[in-house]
């Protein structure tokens, strides 16, 4: 799998990774609400959904980590499946939501432009 391909996904990782910290540990303040939702309000009664998705988000980042760390260490087959894999969930994700939320499709391009990036590189 090619450098480009495993930058990106890491790039992906990273974004996913952060999006998870500030849906986790900083939806308190007004200018990550705005960030994440394009509103500065606060609703607390999706703290629990809240709380759900920025597992996910991490999760998700750890695990294209996981893909690129198993590429660099012999375990090419578990690498690239993770990170296809992955990389092409985040992709659909973005699309589903770009699609139920057009208005927040910043968010959707920073879901999914970096797996796609990824993904096509790999086909080179």
């Amino acid at each position: 799998m090619n450098l480009v391909t495993q930058v990106f996904a890491l790039i992906a990782a990273l974004i996913h990774i952060v999006v998870g910290v500030l849906e986790r540990f900083c939806y308190d303040r007004p200018a990550v609400r705005v960030f994440l939702t394009a509103s500065p309000a606060d609703a607390p009664e999706v703290t629990l959904w809240r709380s759900g998705v920025a597992v996910y988000n991490l999760l998700l980042g750890l695990g294209l980590i996981a893909g690129v760390i198993a590429l660099q260490t012999d375990g090419s087959t578990v690498g690239r499946t993770l990170i296809f894999y992955l990389c092409a969930f985040l992709i659909a994700s973005a699309v589903v939501f770009v699609v139920s939320f057009p208005k927040l499709w910043r968010g959707a391009l920073g879901q999914g432009l970096a797996p796609a990036v990824a993904l096509i590189a790999a086909l080179f």
